[in-house]
């Protein structure tokens, strides 16, 4: 599997956005990612030392639409955490969005 194929994007959300002041982010990832294949793929395309890589299944949820009912898609997220004084770039711009 190709580095760009196991990270999908990353999560923007506000937990997401606390953790990244210290120096762990989060990613959506491909369902049969393992924490080897992820740890490469942050290292290699955001030029980064990758000291842990946890990971778990977002179980789906159910929803309603008037009277049809489904559910969500299941997905992988992983929670990475680089070296201490490294960071990912694509989080910067979070910082302007406090208010």
């Amino acid at each position: 599997m190709d580095h760009s194929e196991v990270l999908i994007r990353p999560v923007v959300s506000e937990k997401s956005y606390v953790l990244s002041a210290a120096g762990r982010y989060t990613f959506r990832v491909h369902p049969g990612a393992h924490r080897t294949q992820i740890r490469q793929a942050v290292e290699a395309l955001f030029d980064v030392e990758v000291v842990t890589v946890r990971t778990l299944s977002v179980k789906s949820k159910p929803k309603r639409r008037g009277t049809i009912k489904g559910r969500t898609r299941t997905w992988k997220k992983a929670i990475v955490q680089v070296r201490a004084g490294q960071s990912i770039p694509v989080f910067q711009g979070l910082e302007g969005l406090e208010g």
